[in-house]
């Protein structure tokens, strides 16, 4: 189903794999994908000083080993099809996933760019106090492998991130906030990004005009950030109601 189609925006509901087929080949100039973590195992966490549940949902249900790389590598691969051979991933996740995902990029014919971590100033508490407190996600930057003797020629902005770093380069550890109370107005999705963390992204890897596809929209942060920055994007997201919050925030932002 569209929700919205235009020249500079597509936002489908339903599941990325049937969705995924019908985008061309090598139309896509970078990827960022948010997959499920598969967290939700009747575990507890902290939020605003009260114990909740860490269950985000049916999607994001614990897999085994087996079944989680399975699962990376199918849609990796279908990402893989529609990614220019100049173009670049970007993955998001915890390490309940992320480790999986890396295994299944170089699996797909990925080369890994950038070990990106993502380091939140205001994480929530360790409850149990038997860890360290978890304050950082990684983020996952990848190009194609063309062949045995060459990788894709990956867009990066080198000069425009180090403007932003004090004109000095910028590392691999990112101090960024979570997402501001402004930036869920709309509604709340369990595991949104803050539009700073897809704004540097897009910024440093893709050019005005370029196409974003997001095959696990969410919130639609990626499609906000993408559009605001005079970039088109492709965003698909099975659950309606997430679909419903994008087309808040996008009326929210003017940009529909």
């Amino acid at each position: 189903m569209e929700y919205i189609k235009n020249d500079n925006l597509k936002l489908y509901n339903g599941d990325c794999f049937e969705i995924l087929k019908k985008i061309k080949s090598k139309s896509v100039n970078m990827v960022f994908a948010d997959p499920p973590y598969f967290l939700s195992n009747g575990g507890i966490s902290c939020h605003s000083g009260k114990q909740v549940s860490v269950n985000k949902g049916d999607w994001d249900e614990g897999l085994s080993p087996e079944e989680k790389l399975k699962f990376n590598r199918r849609w990796i691969r279908m990402c893989k099809r529609v990614l220019t051979d100049d173009g670049s991933i970007w993955i998001s996740g915890t390490y309940h996933n992320i480790y999986s995902i890396g295994v299944a990029l170089e699996l797909e014919g990925f080369s890994i760019i950038n070990n990106i971590t993502w380091q939140k100033p205001n994480p929530a508490p360790n409850l149990a106090c038997r860890c360290f407190t978890h304050s950082t996600e990684t983020v996952i930057w990848a190009r194609k492998v063309i062949s045995k003797k060459k990788k894709g020629n990956h867009c990066f902005n080198y000069l425009d991130m180090k403007e932003q770093n004090n004109n000095k380069q910028m590392k691999d550890v990112w101090l960024l906030p979570l997402p501001s109370k402004k930036e869920k107005l709309s509604g709340k999705h369990p595991t949104q990004k803050p539009l700073s963390l897809l704004n540097r992204i897009i910024q440093a890897s893709t050019k005005e005009g370029d196409v974003i596809l997001d095959p696990f929209n969410g919130s639609g942060t990626t499609g906000i950030s993408a559009v605001s920055l005079n970039r088109k994007y492709i965003g698909i997201e099975r659950e309606k109601e997430y679909c419903e919050l994008t087309m808040k925030r996008l009326e929210m932002e003017g940009i529909i």
